[in-house]
Parts: C-alpha cells; structure tokens; sequence
C-alpha cells in the first residue's frame, strides 16, 4: 500500500498538476514520458514496482477500480502530494476530484455490476429476533450480551408511538457488566444461545464472509431448534401463535389442517412461498407422526423444529446475476434485506404481500415501508446493532483502569464500573437521532446528553452527592453549554476505552477516530516499530507528545504519524478514564493543537470539533459507507462510490438527517440490484471508503 502511495504522489504531481483528464489520455501518457517513467517504466528500471509505461490511456486506468479509487481518496483528503512537494492550489484539487469520480462513475455505469455478497446464515442476534417474530414468542430465546442496553421501562416504544416522535426526558435502563446480560431477561428455559459471531475488522457482524456454517456449527443449530420447541416454557403462555399453530380445535381432523398451517408458517420462515414439493414433504412427516399414534401439538412441534434447521431458513441468500445490465433484486430478497437491516428479523406480512404483488420495489411504496418500519418497536433491534459496533464500543468492556490511581471508577466490588453507565450515553445519543431525525452532525457536536447522576458527577457536577449504583439506572436528558461535552467523540466511554490503564494512548485514540468518524482505518503498524520507552525517571519531565517524538522521526513510523497524531492528541486533555486535565501529573501543560487534512488548524478539542465539522460532508459520507455496508451484509468496493456519492448528495440536502440517509440507503442502487456473479473478467478488487482494509 505504500508503493501505491508512492505512484499515486507521482501521478497526482503530474497528470493533476497539469489539470488534465483527457479521455484518451493523450495528455498524461505525455506526462508520464516527461516526468515520470524515468523511475518507473524506462529502460527496465520500475521502482516501488509500478511500471507507468503500462498506463497508456484513460481506460488502462478504469480497468483497476481499487486504484482509481484510491487516487480519488487521497487526493480529496490532502495526503498527496507529499507535504514536501508542492501544493495544489484548492481549485485544481476540486476540479481533479470532480473529473476523477466521474471517471469512476462512468466505468461503473458501463457495466461493471455489483460484489457478490456471499450466501451467509443469520447471526445470533438476527436468530434470536427471526425465531421470536416466527412464533411469536413473548420472551427471548436464549441470552444475548451482545445487547449492550436494556430498556426497563418502555420508553423506546414510548416515543415512536408519541405525535411528537420525541424521546422522554427520563429514561430507565441496564447495562451489560463485564458481558453478561445487564439483569437476567425473560427466555426459554434450557435454552443456551450458540458462538459468539465474529465482528469484521472496521466491520460488521453481519459480514457474509464472515458468517460460514461449519458442520459442527450445523449440528449445533439443529439441536438448538429441538431445545427450543421442548422448553418447558415453549407453550401457550409464551408462543403467540400457539392456538393457530400448535393446537387442534376439538372436532377437527388433525390431517386435514396440517397442509395450510404449514404453508403459512413456513412461508414466513423461509421468506418467500414454499414450493409444493417442500411443503408435501414436511406434511407428509406430520401424517406419518400422526398415523403413529403422535398427538398432534408433538408432531407439529416436530415440524417447527425441522424449519428452524432447514438452510432455507438459516441462509440468507440474494438471488446473483450474470447479466451484462443490472438487475433489480427479486421482490422476496429486497423484503428480507430491508428486513434484516432495519428490523434484524424475517419480513413480517405486509413486507411479504408487497413482495408476492411485486410492488415493493417501487420507490414510493419502499420510502412507505421505510418509514413504517421506522416507526415500529422492532426498530429497537437495529439500536441494539448498528450503533455499538459502528463505535466499537464492545471494547469498553474490557477497559480496565488502574484501580489505585482511579479508585472511583469501581463501585459495588468486584462486579461494577463506571463503563456500565458510560456505555449508555452514546448509544442514547444515537436513539434520539434516529427517533426524532435529527442531524447527524449532532454524532460531532450536540448540545444535550442521556446522563445518568454517576455520569455527570463523573464529569464534574458538584451537585451530585455520593452514589450507591444499581445496575438498572435512570438516565436524564440535560443540556449541554460547554462544547467540550457533547456529540460523541469526546465522551468518556470513546475516552476510556482508547486509553491504557493508567495513561492515555493517542495513536489509538487517533486510529479510532480515523476509522470511526471518517471510516479510513489506518493499515497495521508494522512488526518493527520500537516501544515506547519504559524508563520512567527520564521520561517523567517529558509529554506524552515529545515520548512520541522517536516515532515521528523513524521513517517506517512517520507516515501513520502525520495522520494520526492530530486526530488522538486532539483528545489529550481528556485522561484515561475521560475526565478534563489541563495539564500533566508532572505539571507540564497539556498541547492539544494540530493541523486536520494539512487544511484546519486548532488548538484545542472545541477547534478540533469545529474543524471536523468544516469537513461535514466527508463525514457524512464516510457514515453512509457504514450504513451501506451494515445494510448489505458485506465490505464495499469501487462500484459503490456512486451510490455513496449520491446518498451523501441527498442527506446534506435534507439538513443532515439521519432518517434520509437511511431512505437513501434502501433506495439506492447497490442495495435494490442484484449482486454480480464474480467472472475472470470482472473487477472485484476490494477498497471502497476503506472500510474493507
């Protein structure tokens, strides 16, 4: 990757420097001659392994996607030309950007389709929620730690349903301690859930390359459907379709009810109407249970247990194409991936019914179901999802702060921390974003907060007096006047879980904004890059910044540095458990400043906000590439830029708000089109907004 970088310095230099983008490439194969193919092409000499001679017009550079996209990238964000090389003037930057994306545009128009999202089985949580929506169940299935937030008192539903659509003032929740459920919710007795799945890096845990089904793990899962069916619980007082499903009315023959029952329910599994070769077969095992002596509740138990083993109910599957045009989704896929994005589940009736009349995917009937969904409780589960693993915030769990130096921050030994209460606020933030379509700068800058007493004695409110914690808290919206609060980025659960135990760590402070706000993780530190020194006498007059200063000046380090030191030391007045510090314990002044994009100086964490927010719209679209990646089950690639682009274009239109990115998202082309079926000639090289490194 940095030999890339290395080209595409040159390239800029040169064939942006002269402000040119001839379709034939006339002009920058002149360029090359000129200037560049001295090192990289003539008389055999190819440094970094980048002959140019090999460029010789504009569709020799359409015919590598992840290269051109990579040159759009780090042109838009100021990293090249090398700071020692001169600068573009701001117009010819702008003008290159513009010509090089319609660059990329046109190549994907012309026909080179979607990626193919691998056939995946659902997750855990997507199990869960399936399994409860298909019976109805009034209970969880088996326990989910992954569900950081509990909501105790219904506000959620609350809101959707009140006219205002506006969170309540107060708000009851758990948290989840040390990755056990935050109290012990209502399920299935006996009932024990399956791996944990895996998250991808600077991902998701709905990445279909990620969600495989070994046979072990295909063993697991049809013991799990019987343990579900035989619960000791799994009966009329849970099992919302227990009467239509599982019980015979008296006078009835039981053969003569099972075909229809099945057909339902296994329509509803299975998403899409189950052929009748299926279908005789699982009825003719009832029959035969039946004719055995079975009673009928038993053998149609057998029969739920088996859906909930089939692959047609585990897998999710979109229909590829190896057409040369792209093609829409088929109406079934499209209501299951709408489905599965906003509601983490199986499409309910409705979504089925626009799907069998093939109306689902007209955009005015899909922006309806959009915002019904949006406002059905069942929303919840896309909180309990999206935001936590978009934060990364799974990495609280394991923060540990030194108990000596912050004793404070353990409380109710040795179970609880302080992390259960900072967990909270952001993803409350993100609920009431979401509920009341609010802007998404507010993720930047916000002038209210859900905080619990602890949290906000936590941040200095003298007026809170000692706290015993329960582990259900309370949580009060306040406003927010000093702009070092606020937003998401500075507050103590972001702070706490990207320091060490007893000091903070800028670099992966910096990594954690680089690939959360502007989704462009940095690349693996290589192997050799030296320690930090140990040696606490001399280093104990020093900053933190001057201890960095060996890293900065070692060539292999100084790369990363550049783009990573102004995003973490931004935050260096926050300590390691996110409370404000002016200066160090050893009495040296804290140095926030920094430069953001070679374009923004600041001096301090309020500057470094005004600055991400004079760069909004590269935040908004680097959001949207985490939500368009969350929507379809996969990393993104070139061909999605477009979509990417126009998403963003709408939602800065509309104020920002987040409800019309996701319209946005469910609208656009990647997710209603068929994914393309990989051929030799295809270009599937991986890079989109980085998210996929």
């Amino acid at each position: 990757m940095r030999v890339m970088r290395i080209w595409i310095g040159i390239f800029i230099l040169f064939f942006v420097g002269g402000g040119v983008c001839a379709k034939d490439g006339k002009n920058t194969l002149s360029l090359f001659q000129q200037s560049c193919i001295k090192c990289h092409g003539k008389d055999g000499k190819v440094k970094g392994k980048v002959d140019l001679l090999k460029i010789r017009n504009a569709q020799d550079l359409t015919s590598d996607l992840e290269r051109l996209q990579t040159i759009i990238e780090v042109l838009a964000a100021r990293e090249m030309p090398p700071e020692k090389e001169p600068e573009l003037k701001n117009e010819v930057r702008k003008a290159a950007v513009k010509e090089l994306r319609e660059l990329l545009h046109s190549a994907v128009s012309d026909g080179q389709g979607f990626a193919l999202i691998p056939i995946r089985r659902m997750n855990r949580l997507q199990y869960n929620n399936a399994v409860q929506d298909l019976f109805g169940l009034k209970v969880s299935v088996f326990p989910l730690p992954e569900k950081m937030m509990r909501d105790r008192n219904g506000y959620f539903a609350k809101a959707l349903k009140s006219k205002e659509k506006k969170m309540p003032e107060t708000v009851t929740i758990s948290s989840r301690p040390l990755g056990k459920s935050g109290l012990i919710e209502p399920r299935l007795a006996g009932v024990g859930p399956f791996p944990k799945d895996p998250r991808a890096e600077h991902g998701f845990d709905n990445r279909g390359d990620h969600l495989s089904l070994s046979p072990f793990l295909m063993e697991a899962f049809f013991k799990l459907s019987r343990r579900i069916v035989q619960s000791p619980n799994f009966d009329g007082r849970t099992v919302g379709i227990w009467k239509d499903f599982f019980v015979l009315p008296e006078g009835t023959q039981p053969k003569s009810v099972v075909r229809n029952r099945l057909r339902g329910f296994m329509t509803r599994a299975f998403r899409r109407p189950v052929p009748e070769e299926v279908l005789n077969r699982y009825t003719q095992h009832v029959h035969r249970q039946l004719d055995a002596g079975t009673d009928f509740t038993t053998a149609m138990r057998e029969a739920a247990s088996a859906v909930l083993a089939s692959p047609r109910f585990l897998y999710l599957y979109d229909q590829p194409t190896a057409s040369e045009k792209i093609k829409p989704l088929d109406s079934y896929d499209l209501a299951s991936r709408i489905s599965f994005f906003l509601w983490g589940s199986i499409p309910d009736e409705e979504l089925l019914q626009l799907a069998n009349k093939e109306q689902l995917s007209e955009p005015q009937v899909l922006k309806a179901q959009v915002n019904r969904m949006l406002a059905d409780p069942k929303l919840k589960r896309f909180c309990d999802s999206f935001p936590s693993q978009w934060l990364q915030l799974d990495r609280i769990i394991s923060s540990v702060p030194d108990k000596e130096k912050y004793p404070n921050f353990y409380y109710a030994a040795p179970d609880y921390r302080t992390t259960m209460d900072m967990m909270m606020e952001p993803l409350l933030l993100f609920e009431t974003v979401l509920i009341e379509n609010r802007s998404i700068l507010e993720f930047i800058d916000s002038n209210y907060a859900y905080r619990s007493g602890r949290l906000r004695k936590w941040y200095g409110d003298k007026s809170i007096g000692k706290i015993t914690g329960p582990v259900t808290l309370q949580f009060t919206r306040q406003p927010v006047t000093d702009r070092r609060q606020g937003g998401i980025i500075t507050t103590a659960a972001v702070m706490t879980m990207t320091s060490g135990p007893d000091e903070t760590k800028p670099i992966t402070r910096g990594a954690w904004v680089a690939s959360v706000i502007f989704n462009a993780p940095p690349e693996p530190p290589p192997a050799n890059v030296p320690p930090l020194s140990e040696d606490k006498d001399s280093d104990k007059n020093l900053t933190l910044r001057e201890r960095f200063a060996e890293h900065r000046e070692n060539a292999t380090c100084a790369g990363c540095h550049a783009k990573l030191d102004p995003l973490g030391f931004a935050l260096e007045n926050f300590d390691p458990v996110g409370q404000w510090r002016d200066n160090y314990e050893n009495g040296r002044k804290v140095d926030a400043s920094g430069v953001l994009f070679r374009k923004h100086q600041f001096k301090g964490v309020v500057e470094f906000k005004d600055a991400i927010l004079s760069e909004k719209d590269r935040f908004t679209r680097a959001f949207a590439g985490h939500m368009l990646s969350f929507a379809l089950g996969r990393g993104l690639d070139p061909t999605d830029a477009p979509a990417l682009d126009q998403i963003t274009e709408k939602t800065v239109a509309s104020g920002y708000q987040l409800q019309t990115l996701i319209h946005e998202v469910v609208q656009s082309a990647p997710f209603v089109s068929r994914p393309r079926v990989k051929t030799a000639s295809a270009n599937s090289s991986k890079i989109g907004t980085k998210e996929t490194r």
